[in-house]
């Protein structure tokens, strides 16, 4: 691999070009972890971004984060018996309860694969 080098003044700066990664979309999860590597993981967020593959582990986290809220969701809600029939009876319980578990899903989920 030959490595080019631009004059700048009386110093010789190597001409390094990033790989150009494919662009996938990124969600609120996919957003957050960059946040959280940006922040508090620079040697990881570092690597990732030089390797080319940070947009493709943000948009990995993110599916899996989304799948993972989905399924706990669904696991939640057969537990507590939350059901269509709750929902149809008493309107402002099933929102409650809906509320709750989502958020308690969306809180396992930001501790185990965001901010892991």
């Amino acid at each position: 691999m030959e490595i080019t080098y631009s004059q700048c003044g009386d110093y010789l700066i190597p001409d390094l070009v990033l790989t150009q990664e494919e662009q996938q979309p990124i969600g609120k999860y996919g957003r957050m972890r960059r946040q959280y590597l940006k922040e508090h993981r620079p040697v990881i967020y570092s690597n990732l971004l030089l390797s080319g593959k940070l947009n493709q582990h943000l948009s990995e986290i993110d599916q899996v984060c989304t799948d993972r809220i989905e399924l706990i969701t669904q696991q939640m809600k057969v537990k507590e018996g939350v059901t269509e029939t709750l929902k149809a009876s008493d309107q402002m319980t099933w929102v409650a309860h809906m509320s709750s578990i989502q958020n308690r899903a969306e809180e396992i989920v930001l501790t185990e694969l965001v901010y892991a």
